[in-house]
């Protein structure tokens, strides 16, 4: 019998002690600091020290580090905005915290999202003196925990042996599309075409785009992303719900909504071709093998085309060089560092706009670019706004912002983030440091510690690791020694690695994170009895250039997708870039192979 995809990966995770499932801990690759060794944030109390200094707060960090004005950002010569969207697209599929599931303090029902009371799940970001935002050093960011694994923290002690605090990935921690199809049966049936017997997914009923489809919107109410009438200022102006995908995240901003977008048609194209191709399939069927289809093409790309500019040549011989086929001594569960320091590195080459550009690959006279705050939670922009295609050349056309250390994080997303949705604008810089000490990071130098790197002593040393002494007085000045560094922040601080675009303390953990996930997962394209050799062989020239072609109206790119190639420098043409023969492939999915091995 046909054994699907999908439920082989579920009964994978039921037989393998669950590894990599979703709705379950976050690994640990140290253990957790906690202010009282068990859940209590580090700089819970601001007289507790560490290594003899007190932890500064994240959002003094912020603005005497991170602060960057929108204007004369430095531009990546080498890399386009593709680069960084698709990066953070893939984080959707590789981790999502679950918050505590009560935003109201335990021990008298404060409202988190209102109150600068530091009470249970409540953690505010304190407002620094002399903030250039917040005049009154009273007020607070809002923040509450994340929520605790069963039997971690203090509900451990429910089960009367204390066990430090944990926390949950909501989604699976494999290369799945699960940002695409959700990491539950329940929402993965909502986002089906159930109305035939065709393997689709569900597409939105009322509106199209040039005559392609689009995400359906969900039934959600208070509809967050009625944010027309607030940008434009006209009350009678229409608005309509979020889109419904994978992953929660997908209406963060209109240019992961365009990925979302494209590789939902893709599911379509698809599984179309399989109809065709294979009548007497079930849709059941059809859905499962275009799922892996999918799969199989994320796993390409990321690993041969987006992973060696990232962390470099030299970590990808040491992490990633040879397959040797699943090892089921792997745990390829997400690390906390990674989810919440490692791959947040993106962040940091973010421009503040999204660039909107007609067929000519000039800026649109109808739809001009976008500032990042204006485009949060605003599906109303694909819907009544040109659709994706404009988005999509902006992000292959033009550079990612640059991380330098001069330059870091632009008032876009410190001082703007969620403008739209939130009473005042958040602070994405505090908000993943505050992050790092609500889940008990260890500091910046047992990290590089941990990746054999060099564990700097004092400012001079710091200085020689991030090639600069100014800011390493600066680092001291407010955290007193290296070891209290917030990992993520001395992370990005680091210069590049030959050839990529992070330095070495977050190429180790990059690269040993995607290391797990390819030699833990039963299901990874290379193994033997998924795909057979010539399928295998095939999927190797799989190009996100054909996706952009057969999924939007965008017809010329450029050669090279996440490499910066100005449009007059010459693109290429779709009619020239080889289309994926699906008809060479037969019948993609080994399942008598899978049903073997249950």
């Amino acid at each position: 019998p046909i054994h699907s995809f999908y439920t082989s990966r579920l009964l994978d995770w039921k037989t393998n002690s669950r590894l990599g499932a979703s709705n379950t801990p976050f690994s640990q690759l140290l253990p957790a600091q906690y202010e009282d060794g068990i859940s209590s944030p580090r700089g819970w109390t601001s007289a507790v020290k560490y290594s003899g200094f007190s932890l500064p707060l994240v959002r003094e960090v912020s603005n005497k580090i991170l602060h960057t004005a929108n204007e004369n950002l430095p531009q990546d010569n080498l890399y386009s905005s593709m680069l960084t969207l698709f990066g953070l697209w893939i984080g959707l599929d590789l981790s999502n915290t679950a918050m505590s599931r009560s935003i109201r303090s335990f021990s008298d029902g404060i409202d988190c999202s209102t109150s600068c009371q530091q009470a249970e799940p409540c953690f505010p970001i304190e407002i620094p003196p002399n903030d250039p935002r917040f005049e009154d050093t009273k007020s607070c960011i809002p923040f509450f925990r994340s929520a605790a694994a069963c039997g971690t923290g203090y509900t451990s002690y429910n089960f009367g042996i204390p066990n430090v605090r944990s926390q949950i990935n909501q989604v699976t921690s494999f290369i799945d599309a699960s940002m695409i199809y959700g990491s539950t049966d329940s929402l993965a049936n909502q986002l089906r075409d159930l109305t035939n017997d065709f393997g689709l997914m569900a597409v939105n009923q009322r509106y199209s785009d040039d005559g392609y489809d689009l995400l359906p919107f969900q039934n959600a109410t208070p509809n967050i992303c009625a944010t027309r009438s607030i940008v434009t200022k006209d009350p009678s102006v229409q608005d309509v719900p979020c889109f419904m995908a994978g992953n929660s995240r997908a209406n963060e901003n209109i240019a992961l909504t365009a990925i979302h977008t494209m590789f939902l048609r893709e599911h379509n194209r698809i599984a179309k071709i399989f109809r065709k191709l294979n009548p007497h399939w079930s849709g059941e069927t059809i859905y499962q093998e275009t799922r892996k289809v999918v799969g199989a093409f994320l796993q390409t790309i990321i690993y041969q085309d987006y992973l060696p500019i990232i962390i470099g040549p030299n970590a990808v011989q040491k992490y990633l060089s040879d397959y040797r086929g699943y090892d089921d001594t792997v745990n390829p569960s997400i690390s906390s560092v990674f989810s919440t320091a490692a791959f947040q590195f993106a962040h940091l080459t973010v421009q503040p706009f999204i660039f909107r550009l007609d067929r000519g690959y000039q800026q649109h006279t109808v739809y001009p670019n976008v500032l990042l705050h204006n485009s949060f939670f605003t599906p109303w922009r694909i819907v009544f706004e040109g659709g994706i295609d404009p988005i999509i050349r902006g992000l292959i056309s033009m550079p990612a912002k640059l991380n330098r250390q001069d330059k870091l994080m632009h008032d876009e997303l410190r001082e703007r983030l969620f403008q739209l949705t939130s009473q005042d604008g958040l602070d994405l810089a505090s908000l993943i440091m505050q992050r790092g000490r609500d889940e008990g990071l260890q500091g910046y130098n047992a990290w590089r510690g941990f990746c054999g790197l060099s564990q700097p002593k004092d400012e001079k040393e710091l200085g020689v690791v991030l090639n600069n002494q100014t800011l390493a007085k600066t680092l001291i000045r407010l955290y007193g020694t290296p070891n209290n560094i917030d990992v993520w922040i001395g992370g990005i601080l680091e210069p590049f690695v030959p050839n990529g675009r992070v330095g070495p303390l977050f190429a180790c953990l990059i690269g040993a994170q995607f290391q797990k996930i390819r030699d833990g997962d039963r299901f990874w394209w290379e193994n033997v009895g998924i795909f057979t050799e010539s399928q295998r062989r095939a999927l190797k020239e799989v190009s996100l250039h054909r996706i952009i072609c057969d999924n939007t109206g965008v017809m010329e790119l450029p050669p090279s997708m996440f490499q910066y190639l100005p449009y007059s420098n010459g693109y290429i043409a779709c009619w020239d870039i080889p289309k994926f023969d699906f008809s060479a492939q037969g019948k993609l999915c080994s399942c008598s192979a899978l049903s073997d091995e249950q």
